[in-house]
């Protein structure tokens, strides 16, 4: 795969993740409502999503989903779902916010499981993939599988940098609203009304 390939794609590639998604939405509102390290362990689980994701538009899997409506539509309402059902979960938290002076007050393990799940449940990350990586494909080198592996590596990388700075910035913005006490009570209904946002915005959106 040539160089200028791969730049062409990570360039694709940047653009696209910034751009305002169900992924980084959710990786914002975490950051911004329990610091960046709450943003880097749910990006390190939406990433560890993105390889199944790689690894189904590598084998087809994802053309198969695309084409049963059934699936398709199982996958994104479940995802919908269990976005409302952590907003729920927010809206009903009473807590006025987490003290980020201790790092024992964050379970990173449930924030990486929800990272995975925020991702896998999302039908349409398998369908990017399955359209973008054609376009950067060299088929005359042959080692398709390959090529799109490697491609996939690319995307991951470059989304665990944007996503961490993203982190850094929304855990640091958090953090200012949260010296403000009536702000910081009402940070859990701030994220809650993004999961609901971004549950909706899976809902009912179409192939």
């Amino acid at each position: 795969m040539e160089l200028l390939t791969v730049l062409s794609f990570l360039s694709v590639a940047a653009i696209l993740t910034i751009m305002p998604g169900p992924d980084n939405m959710f990786t914002l509102a975490q950051s911004m409502a329990k610091g960046k390290k709450a943003g880097i362990y749910t990006t390190l689980g939406l990433c560890t999503g993105l390889i199944v994701h790689i690894g189904a538009a590598t084998a087809g899997i994802a053309a198969v989903v695309y084409h049963s409506a059934i699936a398709f539509n199982a996958v994104k309402y479940a995802g919908a779902a269990y976005l409302l059902y952590l907003a729920y979960k927010s809206f009903m938290d009473k807590s006025s916010g987490i003290n980020l002076g201790s790092a024992d007050s964050l379970d990173y393990k449930s924030l990486y499981q929800k990272g995975i799940i925020m991702n896998l449940l999302n039908p349409k990350v398998s369908l990017f993939f399955l359209a973008l990586f054609p376009q950067f494909i060299n088929y005359e080198a042959g080692y398709v599988s390959l090529q799109m592996v490697l491609l996939g590596i690319v995307f991951i990388i470059q989304t665990i940098l944007i996503f961490g700075l993203i982190s850094v910035f929304a855990g640091k913005v958090g953090e200012f609203l949260r010296k403000n006490p009536m702000i910081s009570k009402k940070m859990n209904y701030l994220q809650g009304s993004i999961f609901t946002l971004i549950g909706l915005k899976i809902a009912f959106t179409e192939k």
